[in-house]
Order: C-alpha cells, then sequence, then structure tokens
C-alpha cells in the first residue's frame, strides 16, 4: 500500500510580494484601471471568450480572485478582437504569464448546434451578441498572446482545453485532431478544475522556476521528448492485447477490480488516503506511466480511438490513476493524473473570496443572459458521479463530490440577500452539476481510492455509496428559514435514481422547492440507448413520479414533472426513438423543442459515435459494435419521432413508418401515431428549416392538463461549466 502525496492547502502559500497593493472591486481590465490600482504591471493576465462577470459561477473570476488573494496582481482580457495582437498586449506583458481559456462554454458548442448550424446569440456575451468569440478560441488567443509577447509562457485552461487534452475527435471537422497543447504551441495546459495547480505553477514561476522545468504537478499535460529514468511504462499501444508481453506480468489497464467491504478492516479505515495495487508486481505507482497509442494510430483507425478512450476515463480517479503518454510526431504529451479534490474548508474558501457579484462596469448594466441566469443562484458542490457517457462534467470536474460548509452556503445566501441590487427574496438554485449530490460518498476512503468504476449509480447504485439525503434535507430547511428568503427553487439537474432512496428528500423538495414545474432527464424509454449513455432505467422514473404526484397532492399543489429525452444517441435505432414516441404520445407529452446527441469531444459517447465501438467494455477488433444514427437524415428522423405532434415532420414520419412496417400507426384515430392527411403550408421543417437558438432548449408540455404557457427553462450546455448546468 502506497499513501498518496497530501497536496498543500491552498491558504498555506506565502503571499506574493505584490499582496501589498490590497484587493480590486474588479480585476483591471485597461490600463487606467491599473494606474488607479497602483500598478505598474500584470503578474498574470487571463484571456477569456466570456465577458468578464465577477462571479463565483463564472471561471475567470474564481481564478483571477484566487490569484489576487495568493498576492499577484491579476488583470482580464475580455472577448479581445482576435483579428491582431494589439488586444492582447492591452495590459502591458505579464510578469509570469497569460492564461487562456475559451470560457465557461466550449466555443464551438457556443456557436454551432448539434446540426452544425450558426447559433444566432451568445449567452456569455453583453446583449446576447453573437460573433464575439473565434471558433476554437483557445488556438486563436494563444496564437495572438504568442505574437504579443513571445517569451511570455501561455497556459491554457478552462472546458474547451480540458476536454482536448490528449488526440479527440472533433465533430465539427469529422477528424481526430492532435491535443490542443500541441495546436496552441502553449507551455502548459491544465485541465479539471484547476486552483490547486494553478496556485502551485503561479508561484513556482514567481520563485523563478522554468515554466518548461514544472513537470509534476497533477492536472497537468505538457509536451516531453523521451522518457526520464525511473519510469516504468506500460505499453498498450495494442488492440487485443492491451498491456504488450512483457517478461514481468504488466499491470492491466483494463482491471476494474473494486474491493468489498470484507477487504476492510477498522484499522484501514484510519490510515491515509491510499490506493489498492491492481497487480501483486511491485512497482512505483508514481512514477508509472501507460503508453496510449499514438495520434497517428488514433487518427487512423478508429478502434484504437475507442481503445484510448476507454484508457483514459479508467485512468480518472485522483487516487489511483497514472500518467498517460501520447505520442504526437516526435514528440509526447503527458497527462499527470487528475488533481486531488478540494477539501470542504478550501471550497469554503474558493467561493468567499471577494467577488463583486457583477458584470465589469465597462459594460454598462448591459444585459448579460447567463449572468441573469445564475445572478440569484449559488453552488454548493462540484463533481459528478453519475458517469454519463454523452455528459463531460466527470471528465472535467471528477467523479469525487466537492461540498462547501452549510455554513458557508448560508453566508453567501446572506451576502445576496443584503448587498445585490434587484434581489426579491427568491434564491433561483442551490445546486450544482448535481442538484442532489451533497454530502454524497464513497463508505470507505480505502475502497474509493482503489475504485476503477466509470458510475457509481450504473447499472446500480454502488452498495459502497452513501446515498444519505439529511445533510441537503438540512442545508434547504436553514436556508429558507433565512429572514428575507420568500423562496428557494432547485434548478439544477436531479439524479431522480438517487432521489428515490430518500422519499423524505423528495418531499422536501416537492413541497417547498419547486416552481410548479421540476425537469428530469430519463432521456430515452428504451434499454439499447441507455445502456450506451449508462442511465437507469423507466422503471425508475415510475417511482420517481408516483412520490412526486403523492406529495405534490398532499402539499395541495398543482406542479408537473418534465421530462427531458435525446435524439440521435449512440445505440439508438428507428424502433427505439418510435417506442419513445408511442411513450410520449401514450402519456400526453409533447416536446417543443428538442436536442440531438452532440459529440463532444472526450465524452465516451463520441468514442461511440465516431468509432461503432462500446468503450465501456474491453475493446477488441471483434468486440461489440453500436449502432450509430449518422448524417442529417437519420438525426432529423429522430428528432421528428420526439416532435411526433408536429405536421411539419409528418411526412417524413410517415415514410419512416412505411419502411419499418408499421403503417397501422398512420391513420386518424387515438391509436395513430400521425394522421394521413397533411396540413397546407406544413412540412417545410421536415427539409431541415430550423431557427437557431443560443442554448438548444427542451420544453414538453403535457397537452391535456398543463396551462398553455409553459415556461422556458435553459437547457443544459453539454460540454459548459457553471451555469447553465449540466442535465442528469
Amino acid at each position: 500500500m502506497m499513501s498518496l502525496p497530501l497536496p498543500t492547502p491552498l491558504t498555506a502559500y506565502r503571499k506574493y510580494w505584490a499582496h501589498r497593493f490590497g484587493k480590486a472591486p474588479f480585476l483591471p481590465t485597461s490600463r487606467a484601471e491599473m494606474e488607479v490600482l497602483g500598478w505598474d504591471a500584470c503578474d498574470i493576465i487571463i484571456v477569456t471568450g466570456d465577458a468578464y462577470v465577477d462571479h463565483p459561477s463564472f471561471g475567470m473570476a474564481i481564478i483571477g480572485r484566487l490569484l489576487e488573494d495568493q498576492g499577484f496582481r491579476v488583470g482580464i482580457i475580455a472577448q479581445p478582437d482576435w483579428q491582431s495582437a494589439d488586444a492582447f498586449s492591452v495590459l502591458g506583458k505579464p510578469n509570469l504569464f497569460f492564461g487562456v481559456t475559451a470560457g465557461n462554454m466550449d466555443s464551438m458548442v457556443n456557436r454551432y448546434t448539434s446540426d452544425k448550424r450558426i447559433r444566432s446569440d451568445d449567452a456569455y456575451t453583453p446583449h446576447g451578441e453573437a460573433g464575439k468569440r473565434p471558433d476554437r478560441a483557445v488556438l486563436i488567443y494563444a496564437q495572438r498572446c504568442r505574437e504579443a509577447f513571445k517569451e511570455v509562457p501561455i497556459v491554457l485552461g478552462g472546458i474547451e482545453a480540458s476536454l482536448r487534452r490528449i488526440a479527440h475527435y472533433d465533430y465539427w471537422s469529422d477528424k481526430v485532431r492532435r491535443s490542443i497543447l500541441i495546436d496552441a504551441k502553449a507551455d502548459i495546459l491544465l485541465y479539471g478544475n484547476a486552483e490547486r495547480a494553478l496556485v502551485e505553477l503561479a508561484h513556482q514561476l514567481a520563485a523563478g522556476k522554468a515554466i518548461s522545468d514544472i513537470t509534476d504537478l497533477r492536472g497537468t499535460v505538457f509536451i516531453r521528448r523521451g522518457v526520464p529514468d525511473g519510469w516504468t511504462v506500460i505499453d498498450s499501444t495494442s488492440i487485443d492485447t492491451p498491456s504488450a508481453t512483457r517478461i514481468e506480468a504488466p499491470i492491466n489497464p483494463y482491471d476494474e477490480i473494486t474491493p468489498t467491504p470484507a477487504n476492510i478492516t477498522p484499522e484501514s479505515q484510519t490510515k491515509p488516503l491510499t490506493f489498492q495495487p491492481i497487480s501483486s508486481r511491485k512497482t512505483d505507482r508514481q512514477k508509472t506511466a501507460i503508453r496510449l497509442p499514438s495520434f497517428a494510430k488514433v487518427s487512423g483507425d478508429p478502434v484504437f480511438y475507442a481503445h484510448t478512450s476507454r484508457l483514459l476515463h479508467l485512468e480518472s480517479n485522483p487516487s489511483n490513476a497514472r500518467v498517460l503518454i501520447q505520442e504526437h510526431g516526435d514528440r509526447d504529451i503527458w497527462v499527470n493524473p487528475p488533481p486531488i479534490p478540494l477539501t470542504t474548508a478550501e471550497m469554503d474558501y474558493v467561493f468567499e473570496l471577494p467577488y463583486a457579484r457583477l458584470p465589469h462596469p465597462s459594460y454598462q448594466g448591459a444585459n448579460i443572459p447567463a449572468y441573469e441566469m445564475i445572478r440569484f443562484s449559488i453552488i454548493i458542490t462540484r463533481g459528478c458521479f453519475g458517469g454519463c457517457t454523452f455528459c463531460s462534467i466527470t471528465e472535467h470536474e471528477g467523479r469525487i463530490i466537492q461540498n462547501r460548509s452549510e455554513d458557508s452556503i448560508i453566508q453567501e445566501i446572506e451576502t445576496i440577500r443584503d448587498t445585490v441590487t434587484g434581489f426579491t427574496g427568491v434564491i433561483s438554485d442551490l445546486g450544482g452539476p448535481t442538484a442532489n449530490m451533497y454530502r454524497l460518498h464513497c463508505k470507505s476512503k480505502t475502497i474509493e481510492s482503489a475504485c476503477r468504476r466509470l458510475s457509481c449509480v450504473y447499472p446500480e447504485i454502488c452498495a459502497n455509496l452513501n446515498t444519505d439525503h439529511a445533510p441537503l434535507i438540512k442545508l434547504y430547511r436553514r436556508a429558507r428559514s433565512l429572514k428575507g428568503i420568500k423562496k428557494i427553487v432547485i434548478s439544477s439537474g436531479l439524479r431522480y435514481d438517487l432521489a428515490v432512496e430518500s422519499p423524505e428528500y423528495v418531499k422536501e423538495l416537492v413541497t417547498h422547492h419547486v416552481g410548479g414545474y421540476l425537469k428530469i432527464a430519463p432521456e430515452h424509454t428504451e434499454s439499447a440507448p441507455l445502456s450506451k449513455m449508462m442511465k437507469p432505467g423507466m422503471g425508475t422514473y415510475d417511482k420517481f413520479k408516483r412520490l412526486f404526484d403523492k406529495f405534490s397532492k398532499e402539499a395541495g399543489k398543482e406542479q408537473y414533472l418534465i421530462p427531458y429525452f435525446i435524439a440521435a444517441h449512440p445505440g439508438t435505432t428507428d424502433e427505439d426513438m418510435l417506442n419513445l414516441a408511442l411513450w410520449l404520445k401514450r402519456n400526453g407529452f409533447r416536446a417543443d423543442q428538442v436536442q440531438a446527441f452532440l459529440p463532444s469531444p472526450m465524452a465516451m459517447a463520441t468514442a461511440m459515435y465516431h468509432t461503432g465501438k462500446n468503450p465501456l467494455k474491453a475493446v477488441r477488433r471483434d468486440s461489440e459494435t453500436v449502432a450509430i444514427p449518422k448524417g442529417i437524415k437519420a438525426r432529423r428522423l429522430h428528432k421528428a419521432f420526439l416532435r411526433y405532434h408536429d405536421p411539419n415532420n409528418w411526412i417524413l414520419l410517415r415514410d419512416a413508418l412505411r419502411r419499418m412496417g408499421r403503417a397501422d400507426l398512420i391513420g386518424n384515430g387515438k391509436q395513430h401515431l400521425i394522421p394521413n392527411y397533411q396540413p397546407a403550408g406544413t412540412g417545410e421543417l421536415s427539409e431541415g428549416i430550423r431557427k437557431p437558438t443560443a442554448f438548444t432548449t427542451q420544453h414538453i408540455r403535457n397537452a391535456p392538463n398543463l396551462p398553455k404557457k409553459t415556461p422556458h427553462a435553459a437547457r443544459s450546455n453539454p460540454i459548459g461549466k457553471g451555469k447553465p448546468k449540466g442535465r442528469k
């Protein structure tokens, strides 16, 4: 057994000398603001694709305020004109580095719909104006920073960089691209929530260390030639033999052995966080790396890509993950293990920094839609152990839930109540990536440190998972008892399979924290696509609905459950979509807008989409293949099934039903899915005419019962950070 090194607490660093300048009301965005603060230069400049909003739901604000508290002078260049390097030199040369991020949202998802149409607006820009950031913003920004000041180190971070840290399939160009670190010609990449790595990096650079010599930080990716002495490299560049034949038996990177409670002794519970060796072979795990198939291999052979995706996801537990190496030409990228999660005290520290909680004054009060959405909401957790294959939250924030303390959350509610202009007494959300994972965790640190499961709740809830919702219930009750708080709405994605484990929580939620409609995401009704999503079956949805209806009735409230579904997900056939449409019709649901699967970089479902293989299982040449609805016609048909009630889709659906041998569903009776007549002037949308939207939304209306006007709720961004949140 080997203990992990304990990280330096975020609050334990000696402050950099520039802390004497004090805290800025807003981090400066111009030379004039720097002069008011008495600065002659910035130590660090953050370049971001979002408008600068000094709020803890915005990445640039968290990172900027954290570095400021460490004593560094931090400037912000927000949504610069990328046509030349001029806008990147507006604050002068930074003493330490440029930090480059596309913003809270991937720039490609921000600009294009799942059908690759250009969106008409951008929620992270004043007035929602589109076109204020370039495609592949991280690459362009890094290039301009290099042009502005050639010798200044460039550090990549944020969601766009994080999900492109290795060779990755790019949906928009339909090809495998190199690691973004290579293409951006940057010095280092920080992935995930990078507070630990960023603070350590800043202090090491401030102490005079060259950025090329900083290779031991967790949660970082860097470029190296050759393998230093003392390292053991496991060759996983073959398909049918996960580790190459060696004289010594290799560690199997596909091994998923998880200790059981029988392996745990009372003594082991009190020991430091450790990992369970996956092999009896003696090796220093912290000096062990797995060599992934090269960029050339994964770009030329989809099966190698699926194999690599599986390895990447199995090496994601901070307690047992190993270094990953991937060859790009004559260089290797090294992906260090994920960062060790923040403690509750560190989470409180990060979220209690002196945020102004407002957009920068230079916007002169302009409406920034994303800010309006999160203005009165509070993040209480990070991370998600759901493992949904289409979602990138796990790849970015990790599976271990990081929690704020109850006192810190209450303090933030009081801050909003007492200081934020326009507050009417309603907190719009207490949540995070998932609404109800607050303080849920593995029952044993020893088990957690050895586990390699991709999900704690699929195919069923792990017996080692603590599902006690009592701390969350206590938080809700304390929060809504505060003076001046009229209502607290829970709008983050809800894991209803966890919620049904605590009927008391469901009652608390339904009685006090639902604003008339509660959105949940079964995603599908059929077992085949659900198995590729790693989502529970509809039996769990039915159980939750019974509890929801029961407690709504007991509370004397007319409330509605709004289910989300996704079209064209890998593993979905036309018959699956037909069965889903029939379920919607039986239950009286009509989808106003629907979302088709968007293959985001690094997600396991994206690996399925690109390769036709299932990386949830060991990948071989002859291993399971996955049905993939590709092409505009297939995707359009799957979306049409979700909107079976729309006359514009009836021509397309009639043709499909006849081809599928289900013409019996065409007619004018209640038993039919669609009628056999076509209203005049309809059918245009079946030809693909659809207006793009900034956030693809899905509003489902219960036709016989719901009011005519259903409130529009923002659809989740599949690979964004912060709000809008990931769907559960």
